[in-house]
């Protein structure tokens, strides 16, 4: 079977490839489409399509916007983006930035002030991207020998729980999806059940739906048979598309393989016809 893989990360946010090697890695997989969805960010998109044009990949320039919608914390992929949507994209994104750099100023004040020395400056070294997140705090955690992987980090540092971490402000979700579709996107909801319940999902999906919402990944690396399931009768039962994706991050998150996850993953290269015939 033809397989694809619509959501991945380079060392543009918090994977550990460069585009070029994600490119390479997928061919070697025997991957037929691939997308690259950075968070908040396209600077990777133009090394990442030239890279699969030269494979002969169907590629899929992406970015994965971190959203939220009554307080809840929600992903949208805005997959198919053309190339002259990128300024308006890094555009959209700046604010967000902003707060971003001042949310990671405090989770650093508040670590040091706990007795674990982490310098700004070195965890920023550790990506190509704007602005580095809590991935990569977990990784320089463990660097220093106050982690034992990168899971102990955010259990016991890196969780909002654990009085270190305060979100940072970010994009509204319907709005959002509303931005990816006027500049020619197509919008789907990154792993609905990674933080949220199929009860809270129905009370989304309608608003979602209504403001132009494509599709939402219904096969995903960490997901159950039972959640697997239940994605699919939701996206079925408000009428919109299929998608898949490992959340592949290289080194970050070496237990997540590119295409196939923990595994457990194939997604078909169908999902990537169709909701690519959702261009605008």
């Amino acid at each position: 079977m033809k397989t694809c893989d619509l959501h991945t990360h380079s060392n543009f946010s918090d994977g550990s490839l460069s585009p070029r090697e994600l490119v390479a890695l997928a061919k070697q997989q025997g991957l037929r489409a691939l997308a690259l969805t950075d968070h908040n960010t396209t600077k990777g998109l133009a090394e990442f399509t030239a890279a699969a044009d030269e494979a002969g990949l169907q590629a899929v320039p992406g970015c994965e916007f971190s959203t939220q919608h009554h307080e809840q914390e929600l992903h949208i992929l805005g997959l198919f983006m053309p190339a002259q949507s990128y300024v308006e994209i890094e555009d959209y994104v700046e604010l967000m930035h902003i707060a971003k750099h001042r949310s990671n100023e405090k989770l650093l004040a508040r670590l040091n002030e706990g007795g674990y020395a982490l310098n700004y400056d070195e965890i920023a070294a550790l990506t190509d991207a704007d602005e580095f997140n809590r991935a990569h705090v977990a990784r320089m955690l463990v660097m220093k020998g106050y982690a034992t992987d990168t899971d102990d980090a955010f259990s016991r540092f890196l969780r909002k729980s654990c009085g270190y971490y305060t979100p940072a402000k970010k994009l509204g979700s319907l709005a959002t999806i509303r931005f990816i579709k006027a500049n020619g996107g197509v919008a789907v909801w990154a792993h609905p059940f990674f933080n949220v319940d199929e009860a809270w999902a129905r009370t989304f999906l309608p608003e979602a739906v209504e403001a132009g919402l494509d599709g939402m990944e219904v096969l995903y690396s960490t997901y159950t048979p039972e959640q697997t399931a239940s994605a699919k009768a939701l996206a079925d039962h408000f009428g919109i598309l299929y998608s898949g994706g490992s959340d592949f991050h290289g080194a970050a998150k070496p237990k997540i393989s590119l295409g196939t996850g923990l595994g457990n993953l194939e997604i078909p290269y169908s999902y990537y016809e169709k909701l690519k015939e959702k261009r605008q």
